[in-house]
């Protein structure tokens, strides 16, 4: 019996998940609101650095059960850029999305080859096997591109970069 990966969800799908997250966020239930000029002292503040963090942490869980495309370069290396002392494993959402990568790249002539790969096995497994800081760069070179660092929460604790203390 093979296995075509027929079972892994279409990348570039919006979940459901996602959807009613954003609802929720967006604070539009269906319901009837006070006008903005009368604030509502039962309401708590907007903090929009949580709304961020909550955002990206939907976003992390979102790339981590997705099926992305891992291309390799014409030496058949896995497809990595370096930037600022971090190497960043190239990862795209769809054929289109590398296909942007290459021509940019100047390189759309030639046949890219790739891999399919979770999210979460490019994060816990090919990020630590790189040699120093490494993360995950998804749609690079595009506007909706995604950087997933080498920080603790994304990639695992003991090859994440230690930040310090944010206070």
């Amino acid at each position: 019996m093979t296995d075509h990966g027929d079972d892994i969800p279409e990348p570039g799908r919006r979940s459901r998940l996602a959807d009613l997250a954003d609802w929720t966020v967006s604070g539009d239930r269906g319901e009837d609101t006070a006008p903005e000029s009368e604030p509502n002292p039962s309401e708590k503040p907007v903090d929009p650095l949580a709304i961020a963090r909550r955002e990206f942490a939907m976003l992390l869980g979102e790339f981590r059960r997705a099926a992305v495309l891992v291309p390799f370069d014409e030496h058949g290396s896995l497809w990595t850029a370096d930037q600022n002392g971090v190497r960043w494993i190239c990862a795209f959402s769809d054929e289109e999305a590398l296909a942007r990568f290459a021509l940019a790249q100047g390189d759309g002539a030639r046949e890219w080859t790739y891999r399919t790969v979770l999210g979460a096995r490019l994060l816990d497994v090919m990020v630590p096997m790189l040699p120093g800081p490494a993360g995950v760069a998804l749609n690079a070179g595009s506007a909706d591109g995604v950087l997933f660092p080498p920080v603790a929460g994304i990639v695992p604790d003991h090859v994440a970069v230690d930040l310090g203390e944010t206070g």
